[in-house]
């Protein structure tokens, strides 16, 4: 064979061992090979090959908040849903669902005028405030349950806050009889202040309506979440439906130039095919979202250069429930979010069931342009036995599980 062959050959034979074998240190870029359909996605779908690298990905970290009081933890008081939190007159702010009640809720039959249903059942929509994001004052009722026949008689809960053109706005949901009667049936309504103290002016008008009959959200219009994207007002919101057997939990966005409406419901609706409560922030160009407890993708983190058509981005764990982020760049991002390290979430376990009420508390993170804590990109998290025992078997399964062994040793 001629020298030229024998070196040919060689280098072929070099050329298609490369091909086969993927490189002992993880390139950075994605190499100029035929790869697996996992390692095509490692370096297509995700911020970035490595998750420390990955902007969108973080561990949460928790803390409890000092000022606050749950009257020994007894079910009367509750305080979840908090909102965004904002920076303004040099501290900051936070509006959130708080329940005081004479009992914990006993469920929609046994409610009345005075014992709530459900957790957010005779509540109101009281604010804190805070210089250090740990230690809150709370300061009183931001919105009030209005009478009889307005939106939100019977209740006003899960509250968000706008601030546009140099006014602020609160959008939250408005019960018109106990929860859990008929569902969650609540339509969305928004009350404004000239300051985050207030007074607020309630408009008691629906500004997001339920959909048309046999339209997705035709029942509820939950968690109303607005961010400024583009110029506009643009409102993420929750809705539970199907039921069958299970609800299903989605999200959709409405989009307004104005803060008081009309709001129009994207055509794409829903935009989002997972996540319990609403949880968006400006990120680079486009919109994050964090994808909390329901559905398909749960315990993601997702990206949608348009604020629309999101992708997964990210997947973590111990996510935060109602999460309300401190976003600096909320209402001016300008095309370029920095996103967001800590904010405000709730516990709902804070007891037994039969005391059942929720607490505030402060979550930490790194899904921020502007930091790097090494310690937040981690993936392993390192539990107590005590923590996957709690997650133990019902005495439903032990009886099928009983069942089944008993089958076995009388074959």
């Amino acid at each position: 064979m001629k020298p030229f062959l024998i070196l040919s050959t060689i280098l072929i034979t070099l050329s298609i061992n490369a091909q086969l074998n993927f490189p002992f240190t993880l390139p950075k870029e994605k190499p100029k090979q035929k790869l697996s359909a996992a390692i095509e996605r490692n370096y297509t779908q995700y911020e970035a090959p490595r998750p420390e690298n990955n902007e969108l990905f973080s561990k949460f970290k928790y803390t409890k908040l000092k000022g606050f009081d749950y009257n020994n933890d007894d079910g009367t008081i509750s305080r979840r849903d908090p909102s965004k939190v904002i920076f303004e007159n040099g501290k900051y702010y936070v509006w959130y669902t708080k329940r005081n009640t004479i009992s914990p809720p006993k469920g929609a039959k046994r409610s009345t005028d005075e014992i709530p249903s459900s957790d957010w059942d005779l509540a109101e929509i009281w604010y804190a405030t805070s210089d250090d994001g740990f230690t809150w004052k709370e300061i009183g009722v931001a919105i009030t349950r209005p009478k009889k026949p307005n939106v939100g008689w019977r209740s006003v809960s899960t509250a968000d806050i706008l601030k546009w053109k140099g006014k602020f706005y609160l959008y939250y949901q408005g019960f018109m009889e106990a929860s859990g009667k008929r569902g969650d049936d609540c339509p969305v309504t928004v009350s404004y202040a000239d300051s985050p103290d207030g007074p607020w002016i309630p408009t008691h008008k629906i500004v997001i309506p339920n959909g048309n009959k046999n339209a997705w959200d035709q029942y509820s219009i939950h968690d109303p979440y607005p961010l400024v994207y583009n110029g506009k007002i643009y409102l993420y919101y929750k809705s539970d439906f199907d039921g069958t057997p299970n609800l299903v939990r989605m999200q959709g966005l409405a989009i307004s130039e104005n803060p008081l409406g009309p709001f129009e419901k994207h055509p794409l609706n829903p935009v989002l095919n997972s996540g319990h409560e609403t949880t968006l922030f400006p990120f680079r160009s486009g919109i994050a979202a964090l994808i909390i407890k329901d559905g398909n993708e749960h315990n993601t983190i997702q990206y949608a250069k348009d604020g629309v058509n999101f992708e997964i981005k990210a997947m973590t764990s111990f996510m935060p429930a109602a999460a309300g982020p401190f976003i600096p760049d909320a209402f001016n991002s300008n095309g370029n979010g920095r996103g967001i390290t800590w904010g405000i979430s709730h516990f709902i376990n804070v007891t037994t069931w039969d005391k059942n009420h929720s607490a505030l508390v402060r979550f930490d993170c790194d899904l921020s342009l502007d930091l790097n804590d090494p310690k937040m990109k981690k993936t392993g998290l390192y539990l107590k036995p005590e923590v996957y025992y709690s997650q133990g078997l019902s005495s439903e399964q032990r009886k099928r599980i009983e069942k089944e062994n008993n089958r076995l040793k009388n074959q």
